[in-house]
């Protein structure tokens, strides 16, 4: 019988970093995510994780950026509110769909497992980071402006990273 672990959304992030302007790093997160493991034991191996990405709770801590990248040009967050990732297997690596602005696509992430503790009230916990890298346009996230020095605003590369940490339901 698997045992449900629900993410801790107090002591966890989603986080991402894009290349602007070809000479710097943008850097943001995700405020209002969840998240759950199935899993058979306390090894994690071969566990069915999903995860929900609410796309509006995206901060660059800059308004404007961040009303853009909810716009139709990059997320269209009205349209697709979510980012969902679904997968059956979590090893040293975890792949599974990822969901993006309607489009669905297998992703791999490298996959850091920090270990299980207790907690001073008794919860369960477990810890986990993760990282990656997608292409944006893989996903409909075209918009771009050309410089006049050469090359563009925004790189087509995203990298990804997570601290999640979950508790283990009774």
């Amino acid at each position: 019988m698997a045992t449900k672990w629900n993410l801790d959304p107090t002591h966890s992030e989603i986080t991402f970093k894009v290349k602007h302007m070809m000479i710097s790093n943008i850097k943001g997160n995700f405020t209002n995510f969840t998240a759950e493991i199935d899993a058979d034991d306390d090894t994690f191996k071969n566990a069915k994780t999903t995860a929900t990405i609410q796309v509006a709770s995206i901060s660059t801590h800059n308004a404007d950026r961040d009303t853009h990248l909810k716009s139709a040009e990059f997320f269209n967050a009205e349209a697709n509110p979510t980012i969902t990732f679904e997968s059956d297997a979590l090893n040293d690596s975890i792949t599974g769909n990822l969901t993006v602005n309607g489009i669905t696509k297998p992703v791999t992430l490298d996959v850091d497992f920090g270990g299980i503790n207790v907690d001073p009230w008794g919860n369960t916990k477990a810890g986990f980071s993760f990282e990656g890298k997608i292409n944006r346009k893989d996903f409909g996230l075209n918009w771009n402006a050309a410089l006049e020095a050469g090359g563009v605003m925004v790189s087509d590369e995203v990298k990804i990273a997570g601290e999640l940490q979950f508790v283990k339901q009774a």
